[in-house]
């Protein structure tokens, strides 16, 4: 997307949990013929199912996409597939960021050499990443556009967060947090808010430096909330929980890639998004992580707290002609669904309350959890993996 008259080209990364139906635990070793099962029910045009750090990740990836309903379309396709595939082994997959109850310290990474170097560099801050994660990719060609939109785009990235919190529970306690994913991420180097850069030129050169000193091998090492992926001309969102309900990910998705259209339409304009720094933006990251859409964000215009929902109205009218244009009104409209009922994170600490409120034992309520995951994950989603691929709106 090189302007924002330019045709929408997008991508979306998921990760999820495979998990024992009996146990509710997860999988620690799931076959390999899972993966097998699932590059068999897809084709190159359909995208991609990989492993992912431990053995009880799997992750998709969907092809480039030209609009956000076939995004919707082909995303609705592979986590199809990846529940049928784990249903002939007797699993299933849950779209959270974190696991209710299981226990990191007995989960095993995946055998490869980028996990191997991995797990050896980072050791147990490595080992402790049972955690999932949803990553956005917009086209941009030009570099130097990228750049800019990066250091515009940032100051939402907070907003975008709230709307998508889904890991409230870490190792069978409840965090009082709506989104401890990140509380896990940021154990690792090169992760949160992004620098700020004046040129693509001034980014290569500090990547570089990193390079020769021999920290990293390439800038696909830096996990940063938002950054300028190393190999496609993409500018890659990171920031976000992975949604349970399909399409409450695609509303996200929806959201930012207008939210870069709107930067652009600006840019055309000779008119910007004023960049804040980040002590001021990491305290809404925080609020975001904490209260996930209950208590608010600082408006730094205002220089108050608002109400989310209101800030919400705001995005949703800055955005307005883009999501016309972008041909995605009702998803990002279904924002307004998702602040009403709450995100995956509020619906899993109310099942836990109401197991526990009807007698069940702690154990118990934490099963009952997983259960509801694991049937929010299939909602909208076809088990067969089939007939999700051509445009849909959310429900």
């Amino acid at each position: 997307m090189a302007d924002s008259d330019a045709p929408l080209t997008i991508g979306i990364e998921e990760e999820y949990l495979l998990i024992d139906p009996e146990t509710r635990d997860l999988a620690i070793d799931p076959p390999h013929a899972i993966l097998e099962s699932c590059v068999s029910r897809i084709g190159e045009e359909d995208g991609a199912v990989t492993p992912e750090f431990l053995r009880a990740q799997i992750e998709v990836a969907t092809p480039v996409c030209h609009s956000i309903k076939e995004a919707r379309g082909r995303l609705a396709h592979l986590r199809g597939c990846v529940t049928t595939a784990a249903a002939e082994h007797g699993l299933r997959p849950i779209a959270a960021s974190t696991h209710p109850f299981a226990d990191w310290s007995v989960q095993r990474h995946t055998d490869g050499d980028r996990y191997n170097v991995l797990a050896e560099d980072m050791q147990q801050v490595a080992k402790r990443l049972l955690i999932c994660g949803m990553h956005v990719h917009v086209g941009i060609e030009d570099a130097n556009i990228r750049n800019d939109m990066l250091n515009q785009v940032s100051y939402f990235l907070p907003h975008l967060l709230a709307l998508t919190t889904s890991s409230p529970f870490w190792q069978g306690r409840l965090t009082g947090l709506m989104c401890y994913r990140l509380s896990v991420f940021d154990e690792l180097p090169r992760t949160g808010l992004p620098e700020r850069f004046d040129s693509h030129a001034e980014y290569t050169r500090h990547v570089d430096a990193l390079i020769e000193a021999g920290l990293i091998d390439d800038a696909s090492k830096i996990w940063w909330d938002i950054r300028a992926h190393s190999k496609f001309p993409t500018l890659e969102n990171r920031i976000s929980d992975i949604c349970t309900r399909m399409d409450d990910g695609i509303t996200v998705a929806a959201l930012y890639a207008c939210l870069l259209s709107m930067l652009m339409r600006l840019r055309r304009s000779n008119q910007r998004w004023r960049v804040y720094s980040n002590m001021l933006v990491r305290e809404n990251r925080w609020r975001a992580q904490r209260y996930g859409i209950d208590k608010g964000l600082v408006d730094f215009g205002q220089g108050r707290i608002v109400d989310y929902a209101e800030l919400l109205d705001e995005i949703l009218d800055l955005i307005r002609e883009d999501a016309a244009r972008l041909d995605c009104v009702a998803e990002v409209e279904n924002a307004r669904n998702i602040v009403a009922r709450g995100t995956s994170a509020h619906g899993q600490v109310a099942c836990y309350h109401n197991a526990k409120t009807a007698g069940a034992t702690e154990a118990e309520a934490l099963r009952a959890v997983v259960d509801w995951l694991a049937d929010e994950t299939q909602e909208g989603v076809s088990p067969a993996g089939a007939g999700n691929r051509g445009a849909q709106t959310p429900d």
